[in-house]
């Protein structure tokens, strides 16, 4: 009895695959691509000036006296896309012993140019500034290290400036995940 409805179901499968391979399609024409050209163009130049939130996290954070505060580690959004916090991990080392707060967006102030800091070993001639600089993004690049000069990035700033200091960082709340946040 089984062999019957074996011998019925690949029948009926033989028969539909030879019809399906049995039909033959003709060439769809081809879409306007000037009109989806003009429409990505106009978006690109429409999106000048916003910033990759992919670059934003991992961002160091400095603060006034350009002391390394720590990085940002995560960005927070509310379902419209307003930015509601910006995590920033304070101290620890390769995420261990971190001690992760909440800031508003607007505590936070952007800039586009490379900290710099007294240089402890000043050159005759020098102005005694060295400028540190963040690795370069060029995908595909061979090598890695850190870039001779800084080009000015307009998807991201350098960095981030925040006024405290690590201890009084520390001392803020913890930011805590729930569990089903991660």
């Amino acid at each position: 009895m089984i062999k019957k409805y074996v011998a019925a179901a690949l029948l009926g499968t033989a028969l539909a695959g030879g019809a399906a391979f049995a039909q033959t399609t003709t060439p769809a024409s081809p879409s306007p691509a000037p009109a989806a050209t003009t429409t990505t163009s106009s978006m690109t130049s429409n999106l000048k000036g916003n910033w990759r939130a992919s670059k934003l996290v991992g961002l160091a954070v400095y603060n006034d006296a350009n002391e390394k505060l720590g990085d940002i580690s995560e960005i927070l959004l509310d379902n419209s896309g307003k930015i509601n916090a910006v995590i920033v991990g304070v101290g620890g080392f390769l995420g261990v012993g971190q001690h992760d707060i909440a800031v508003t967006f607007d505590k936070l102030k952007w800039v586009d140019e490379p900290i710099r800091s007294a240089s402890a070993d000043k050159m005759p001639g020098s102005s005694g500034t060295s400028t540190t600089t963040r690795p370069s993004t060029t995908t595909g690049a061979a090598g890695g290290g850190m870039a001779a000069t800084t080009t000015k990035n307009e998807w991201y700033p350098d960095h981030a400036v925040m006024s405290g200091t690590k201890e009084q960082l520390k001392a803020m709340p913890a930011f805590k995940y729930t569990e089903n946040a991660k």
